[in-house]
């Protein structure tokens, strides 16, 4: 499928996927989209702590980089599984502008390490930041109480709802520990059905910019 850069609202870039006109990250803002959704409403549940977590939708590696970026300021000790089945290229990965737009500069041996760390091997990024990337179709997830945290970035449910279903669900609910969250910028009926169906509880929150909801389910 045609693959294009393009820049968000908030100045960021992210791929956009021309057959489906679908982006890896929300149009009206990438990284305002990763820090509501997945800082805000689940990484900083979790201060000063040592976790686990889970990403559902490796892709450019924004929402990695900024959680290792926020991870130093709450104080966290961070063991980072990603999974993607579709990597990007290198001349994606060179296009994203996250170090510019988050004024991380000083952090860009950290972002390089991010993409040019082996998949399937752990890797430390930092003595309290490892990563582990994995090459893996999401519906293949094996893990049992493994996670504290899950991101789930998959794309959305009008291009791929196999991707939002009670299978993939009940994987992700197996993967996660007792009292432990999953987040997402979803808020359809369809997925809050699947999630409650497999045991979460589901609550709803205001979403990132250009999205009134989103959903914070947990174990």
């Amino acid at each position: 499928m045609e693959r294009e850069i393009i820049r968000t609202q908030d100045g960021s870039t992210t791929i956009h996927i021309k057959e489906w006109n679908e982006c890896y990250h929300s149009k009206h803002g990438a990284i305002q989209e990763a820090k509501h959704v997945f800082i805000k409403n689940g990484l900083a549940l979790f201060p000063n702590q040592s976790i686990s977590i889970l990403e559902i939708g490796f892709g450019t590696g924004l929402n990695t980089f900024i959680t290792y970026l926020e991870a130093q300021k709450l104080g966290q000790t961070i063991d980072y599984v990603g999974v993607e089945a579709y990597p990007i290229s290198e001349d994606e990965i060179q296009s994203m502008n996250y170090l510019e737009e988050l004024d991380a500069l000083d952090s860009k041996v950290i972002f390089d390490k991010i993409h040019s760390t082996n998949w399937e091997e752990k890797n430390n990024l930092s003595e309290s930041f490892s990563l582990t990337k994995r090459k893996q179709f999401f519906e293949d997830i094996e893990d049992i109480e493994k996670f504290d945290l899950i991101y789930f970035d998959a794309f959305g449910y009008r291009v791929q709802p196999e991707l939002w279903s009670t299978t993939i669900f009940e994987k992700m609910y197996k993967s996660l520990k007792q009292n432990s969250v999953l987040v997402t910028y979803a808020a359809r009926g369809v997925v809050k059905r699947s999630m409650i169906e497999v045991g979460f509880t589901v609550e709803k929150l205001a979403g990132p910019p250009g999205k009134r909801e989103m959903f914070r389910a947990r174990k």
